[in-house]
């Protein structure tokens, strides 16, 4: 019996440490010390107990993030950017199997955000015809989003556009299945709707100039009541 009450005291013991708040990350953070939040929220996504927490991956997302923008000396953080991605994207993954997803909604501020900076940097290099690079950061992109289908569209036409053809088929017949199991965009990120709305539009185009006007015309009809008060989309759509 008192093996089982210490052990119960035990496990809320660790439970507490593995599922605390994290005030040391939060605290350096508002201090703005990037580099020593990314060192030290890398300390407990390596730890036995704690790896499995999602906010220390979401910690050193914001951190390294900060980091890419305003660079660094030291070497460990040469690719900042490309690991904030990779931080992100774990946190995200393990909040949807842990948490249903609350972490991530708490933080939609901050995956909005760095889903939009990502977002821009792949609609950057389409419209200046760098689809490889352009395709590289889609695939990135969908680490970071609870929606796949957005890159699934972006990376159909980069791959068009890029004389792959068969992996451009690939992957819009993937976005075209995963778009048919969602009622409404109301709730998803700025970015996320941005990429739809985008890769819809150059998927299109591709279907255009391969002499497939109808089936264009059928995939923007799939999407067009989401942006019918779009000024972008009624721009380029007409």
């Amino acid at each position: 019996k008192h093996f089982l009450i210490i052990f119960g005291f035990l496990s809320i013991a660790f439970s507490g440490l593995s599922q605390g708040d994290y005030t040391d990350l939060r605290i350096l953070y508002a201090d703005q010390n990037y580099e020593k939040l990314a060192k030290e929220a890398e300390k407990y996504t390596t730890n036995d107990k704690t790896k499995k927490d999602v906010l220390p991956y979401f910690w050193l997302a914001k951190g390294l993030y900060k980091i890419s923008l305003s660079g660094s000396d030291d070497d460990r953080f040469k690719n900042a950017y490309k690991d904030a991605i990779k931080y992100l994207g774990k946190g995200i993954a393990y909040d949807n199997k842990y948490n249903n997803g609350s972490a991530t909604e708490d933080e939609k501020e901050f995956v909005g955000k760095f889903q939009m900076s990502l977002a821009e940097m792949i609609l950057n290099e389409m419209a200046t015809d760098n689809f490889k690079r352009a395709s590289g950061w889609a695939i990135k992109y969908q680490k970071i989003t609870n929606n796949e289908v957005v890159a699934f569209y972006a990376m159909g036409a980069c791959k068009f556009y890029d004389n792959d053809k068969t992996s451009a088929r690939d992957n819009w017949k993937q976005a075209d299945k995963l778009l048919t199991e969602i009622e409404s965009i109301e709730n998803w990120t700025d970015a996320d709707k941005r990429m739809l709305k985008m890769g819809v539009l150059y998927s299109a185009k591709a279907l255009k100039d391969s002499k497939q006007d109808s089936k264009a015309s059928e995939l923007v009809g799939k999407v067009s009541q989401w942006f019918e008060e779009d000024s972008e989309w009624q721009t380029q759509y007409d």
